[in-house]
């Protein structure tokens, strides 16, 4: 499509909204129902795409991307009859005896879904979710940076349904500059702090509400009590899946100095089990996405000796897990997000210095303690703010479709999965129906006795 043709896409999609095409209950769950075939039928070719595009494993595809994808699907046409009716509110204060209140949920309209590279499949398709069950249209931009996963998301989207109601839009920077121009209802961008800012200045002069599900540095703290086995293989595997290219991955840790040795024995101890002894050569290890991020990754890492890991392929773009310790917050690694499998490592002796430390940066997407202690886990939730996160294990909070996802302050705005997908794209009207039976005439003061029956009441 060319940029000029934008704009007759964007319109559209509205008239095909305004004309009542996506509201009914029964249409909505027959868009998601297309997609859920959709997805089962292109299963193959999706792996195929992902292989292509990150060395994805058959295990992680389905696990990460479509697994998890169809599993959110099948959970919002199970809950969806329940979560689209009307909200009766039961109780009316008597000031406005008489009336019968409700909250309606009506979509937003035509959205824009500006997708990112790391999840390509899942991270595009999860949104368009919410966003179809609540009665929208969608103009998803996928990244350049999976060219494969593009491609297969067009044929995939065009077979199912109409550029009316889901149309993508492939290509690089002009194609996201050309979409922000636009007027949209909603915008839905997942990807870093800094584009997000983009996004949201670019919705500001339209007066667009966004959501943003950005990243951060998101901590990880393993408290002197923690179960070490444990501790070392679930932040080995929530930070090197996706070769750590997981905006919810451990991006470092703080280790209490008393068992700093015995933890870092078992963290390599745990990477050799899941990756091997040389997992650069590892087929089943997702590589880096383009040369530009593999550079950026050697370079974090380069004048440091790393404990675990270090070694690296250019030709292949895989990194292996690597691991460094003696870091401070005023090296390069620790400036900004990782997005890579490069974990640092740094000891403390109380809980204070983290906490004073962490809550000096911006506010993380997520944290995870391990901890035995009941006392240290509450003052570790209620001292530090960040988006999410997990006790005695990493990421999978973002699995559970009961559970909001989202950041905070720099982390993002906004939350989804699940039910939270359709309130996010869904505005919630209120509506008050006052009775003709009566009429309550102090409220137009009329009378002598109105001033002091309306302060007598409005307390």
């Amino acid at each position: 499509m060319e940029l000029t043709d934008i704009d007759n896409l964007v319109a559209l999609q509205r008239n095909y909204f305004n004309i009542g095409k996506t509201r009914s209950l029964a249409v909505r769950l027959t868009h998601l129902k297309a997609l859920y075939e959709g997805i089962t039928k292109y299963e193959s070719k999706i792996m195929e795409a992902l292989k292509k595009d990150l060395n994805k494993s058959e295990f992680d595809s389905y696990a990460t991307e479509i697994g998890y994808t169809l599993k959110e699907i099948s959970h919002t046409i199970k809950h969806l009859p329940k979560w689209e009716r009307c909200e009766k509110i039961r109780k009316t204060p008597l000031y406005l005896f008489g009336t019968k209140s409700y909250v309606m949920n009506e979509p937003y309209g035509v959205t824009l879904h500006i997708a990112p590279w790391n999840y390509p499949f899942q991270l595009a398709i999860v949104p368009i979710i919410g966003a179809l069950a609540a009665g929208n249209t969608v103009i998803l931009k996928p990244s350049e940076l999976t060219p494969n996963v593009s491609d297969l998301l067009t044929e995939l989207i065009s077979e199912i349904f109409p550029k009316e109601l889901i149309a993508v839009l492939t290509g690089g920077k002009e194609v996201s500059e050309k979409l922000l121009e636009q007027k949209f209802d909603y915008i839905f961008f997942t990807g870093s702090t800094r584009v997000g800012k983009i996004i949201m200045e670019a919705a500001a002069k339209q007066l667009t509400p966004v959501t943003l599900e950005l990243g951060g540095k998101s901590p990880t703290i393993v408290h002197e009590d923690a179960n070490l086995q444990l501790a070392a293989r679930r932040i080995a595997y929530g930070k090197f899946l996706n070769a750590g290219q997981t905006c919810v991955a451990p991006d470092y840790v703080y280790v209490h100095e008393k068992i700093k040795n015995t933890f870092l024995q078992q963290l390599k101890q745990e990477i050799t089990e899941l990756y091997g002894e040389n997992p650069v050569e590892n087929s089943k290890m997702t590589r880096i996405v383009s040369k530009k991020h593999f550079e950026r990754l050697v370079k974090l890492f380069e004048n440091v000796v790393p404990i675990i890991g270090g070694k690296f392929n250019e030709e292949t773009l895989m990194i292996s897990p690597t691991v460094l310790t003696d870091v401070t917050w005023e090296m390069p690694v620790m400036e900004e997000e990782i997005f890579g499998p490069i974990l640092p490592v740094m000891t403390y002796k109380e809980v204070d210095e983290i906490v004073e430390k962490i809550t000096n940066k911006p506010k993380p997407l997520a944290l995870y303690l391990f901890t035995e202690s009941k006392a240290i886990k509450e003052e570790i939730l209620s001292r530090i703010s960040f988006g999410g996160g997990c006790i005695n294990d990493t990421i999978l909070h973002l699995t559970h479709p009961h559970l909001p996802f989202g950041g905070v302050g720099e982390s993002g705005i906004g939350r989804y999965h699940g039910k939270y997908s359709f309130e996010t794209f869904t505005h919630q009207k209120s509506i008050m129906k006052q009775t003709t039976k009566f009429d309550i005439s102090v409220r137009y003061g009329l009378s002598e006795k109105a001033y002091k029956m309306v302060r007598k009441t409005l307390k």
